[in-house]
């Protein structure tokens, strides 16, 4: 009987065999095996956050595909699978070129220690390098590196940048930097959308002595029978527009 993996080509086996992180290869030996890989899985193998793995595997050159099926207690859950193997493109996606701390060292500098999104203060070892274009997109082209490339996000800020992308139309078939340079999500400081969409967004962390300033508000909000995001634009754009009314 054939191998699972005898379906592929050649030059897809032998990215595969390159690749060394331990929770890509899980992510594609499942798939190897059983055609695709849900979150439920990833949770069983001890990976409790399924868009790192899966991402991992992307970053590595294989793209997936994400769809939903039904987990064993009837919910739905995403679940993971090779995507077109025709997008493999080795010069740009055989694996990233590592950071050196030096490197991120001077983005941190660069930053003030504050993640590039929600402008709040951490250590160093809690902000994590990323590209402001997804490497999906732009992918790693050579060892020279331009500091206005990247930034440091923190780790919240990181999933939701994933996520907001791996739906995006431009991820999914555009794949146009341009456009991801544009977008909140690349370019926080200045951008016209977010994931093509008009929109526009503030991220907000209440840290330390601001916190007691947070369960004002929020309770407040609660007392108004009001979402929180809501009610604090109510405090900025006065209710008497039609548009913000309470």
């Amino acid at each position: 009987m054939d191998s699972p993996q005898s379906e592929y080509s050649e030059e897809f086996l032998e990215l595969v065999k390159s690749i060394k992180n331990k929770r890509a290869q899980v992510v594609i030996n499942y798939i190897f095996e059983n055609g695709f890989i849900t979150t439920e899985d990833l949770e069983n193998a001890g990976y409790s956050h399924a868009p790192r793995a899966a991402r991992d595997v992307r970053e590595a050159g294989i793209p997936l595909t994400t769809f939903t099926v039904k987990s064993t207690s009837g919910k739905s859950i995403a679940a993971y699978k090779f995507g077109d193997l025709s997008q493999i493109q080795a010069n740009r996606n055989a694996g990233r070129i590592l950071f050196t701390k030096d490197f991120k060292s001077r983005l941190y500098l660069l930053c003030n220690g504050k993640c590039s999104i929600c402008n709040t203060a951490y250590e160093e070892r809690y902000l994590q390098v990323d590209h402001r274009v997804p490497y999906q997109i732009g992918g790693d082209l050579g060892l020279k590196r331009v500091y206005s490339d990247f930034m440091l996000i923190c780790a919240s800020c990181n999933r939701a940048k994933s996520w907001t992308c791996e739906h995006c139309e431009n991820w999914l078939k555009i794949k146009n930097s341009e456009l991801c340079m544009s977008c909140y999500w690349g370019s926080p400081e200045h951008y016209n959308h977010i994931a093509l969409q008009e929109m526009r967004r503030i991220d907000i962390t209440w840290k330390g002595n601001e916190v007691k300033y947070y369960d004002e508000i929020r309770k407040l909000a609660t007392e108004n029978n009001i979402a929180l995001p809501e009610f604090i634009k109510n405090l900025i754009i006065p209710p008497t527009n039609p548009e913000h009314s309470v």
